[in-house]
């Protein structure tokens, strides 16, 4: 069957800068992404990169990064399964991971800023290259590089970029425009037959005429990513084809099938992520000849930035995954699409949210057990009984925060609340027990412990506290 997606690569992002999968699952993982169709990997590796010398800093240390070893496996396994690995290496923007470090500070485009270069300083520039030299190094045979270049916060803010801005002619666009150019001139004469892909998004208010002038042209390929469910169709097949008529032809489209919803979401919507490719579908049908679209990279953010928090975790969203990918084979999501969806990864249903708790095991879709469990306590930990349990009549009424203060309470009741939170309590602190169990199977124990921080402590914590306040209350009241 002839795909009704342009002829183009399907890439698949791997996030690795937050739950970065433990290898044996990473490679479950490409294993079920080759079985999907996929042709490639982008991966995003930031602090799991195994940097060496005066970049060691730059490893995480919550977990250790990759192993050259394992950075190597990975890839060899991923071209066993006919599949390309991209590296993506942030270059300007979203350096958070680099420029969090001490060392680095002189080197932020404004002190408060974290992860925009000061394109002024040599020293940024050689860092970007050495890190980029060293990530080629890694990578055996590579032919494609990403070099990031999104949201540039704050770009002209800083008072070197005052003073260059104050020089008649010069604007924001071209300070940007030529620290993305002199880097890529950078990359092709190191490596001359490098392809070079970069982000969009700094450059869609800038006119064609701009574009062109900007030395950009036949550097690199833009990737234009929008990953709502309501995309505009005209305004991206506009977006595209000023690109391409500024002499950027070749182009790649960038959706979402994870971590696009808000920056906390745990369990992601399918239908909303089949909704971004649908429109993206729209969007390659309506492009003229002229434009060369190079494929698609399908995202999955972990986190929005190295700094946020985590988002939906790769083993929840592997149902969207596999709805998106089919749906782009199928031209719509069809119920064929979503039979071939549900039959490859053994599922009742393509909404993660609806596949249950069974007794099947893990080979169809690495991680379900995970997935179904982390389902469950999210489902518990977003129910209004437990979230809003300082709230319900018999605490307002019988143990406000007056009364606990003056240990004036009535025991019958308190000591209802006290057997309702403790129950509560039991139930969460054994499911939640049982997802960190599985979470540490397939993720490092920091990423174990920073999801059960930021999801299951802030519910706790307030039962906790009921409970110990209601017993020294009746330690007080009851003989």
């Amino acid at each position: 069957m002839k795909s009704p997606w342009p002829k183009g690569k399907k890439l698949v992002h791997l996030d690795l800068k937050g739950a970065p999968p433990r290898v044996e699952y990473l490679h479950k993982l490409i294993e079920l992404f080759s079985q999907l169709g996929v042709d490639g990997l982008l991966v995003e590796y930031e602090d799991m990169f195994p940097y060496e010398g005066g970049l060691k800093l730059l490893q995480a240390t919550a977990q250790p990064a990759y192993s050259r070893e394992e950075v190597l496996s990975m890839q060899e396994f991923a071209k066993s399964k006919g599949m390309e690995v991209i590296p993506l290496v942030q270059t300007f923007g979203h350096m958070e991971f680099v420029l969090k470090h001490r060392p680095m500070w002189s080197l932020r485009e404004m002190a408060h800023c974290v992860g925009t270069l000061n394109p002024h300083k040599e020293e940024g520039f050689k860092l970007v290259m050495e890190m980029l030299r060293q990530v080629v190094e890694l990578h055996p045979g590579l032919h494609t590089l990403h070099i990031g270049a999104d949201e540039v916060y704050m770009l002209g803010e800083g008072e070197e970029s005052k003073l260059w801005l104050a020089s008649p002619g010069h604007t924001v666009e071209q300070l940007f425009l030529s620290h993305v150019t002199k880097v890529a001139q950078a990359i092709k004469e190191a490596w001359p037959d490098m392809t070079i892909i970069m982000w969009d998004d700094m450059m869609r208010g800038m006119s064609k005429d701009t574009l062109k002038a900007s030395g950009l042209v036949g550097l690199v390929q833009p990737m234009l990513w929008d990953y709502t469910p309501n995309l505009d169709v005209d305004r991206t097949v506009s977006l595209l084809e000023k690109y391409c008529n500024a002499g950027m032809s070749e182009l790649w489209a960038a959706s979402s099938f994870k971590g696009s919803t808000s920056v906390y979401t745990c369990v992601p919507s399918t239908q909303r992520h089949v909704d971004n490719h649908v429109q993206w579908l729209k969007v390659a049908a309506s492009l003229s000849a002229a434009v060369n679209l190079q494929g698609i990279a399908i995202t999955g953010w972990q986190r929005y930035d190295h700094l946020s928090v985590l988002c939906e975790l790769m083993h929840v969203a592997l149902p969207s995954l596999a709805a998106c990918l089919q749906t782009l084979d199928h031209g719509q999501f069809s119920a064929e699409a979503q039979s071939r969806v549900t039959e490859r990864l053994g599922i009742p249903s393509v909404e993660v949210e609806a596949i249950g708790r069974t007794s099947a095991d893990d080979s169809l879709f690495p991680g379900r057990k995970l997935a179904e469990l982390t389902v469950e306590l999210n489902s518990l930990l977003n129910s209004e009984d437990i979230r809003f349990f300082e709230n319900n009549m018999y605490v307002r009424g019988w143990f406000s925060p007056y009364q606990r203060q003056r240990k004036m309470v009535s025991p019958l009741i308190t000591m209802q609340i006290h057997s309702q939170a403790s129950s509560y309590l039991a139930t969460l602190q054994e499911k939640a027990e049982a997802v960190r169990e599985e979470m540490v199977r397939l993720y490092p124990d920091s990423t174990s412990q920073e999801w059960m921080e930021e999801n299951v402590s802030p519910v706790v914590a307030p039962l906790q506290r009921i409970t110990e306040d209601i017993s020294t209350c009746l330690n007080q009241m009851v003989p």
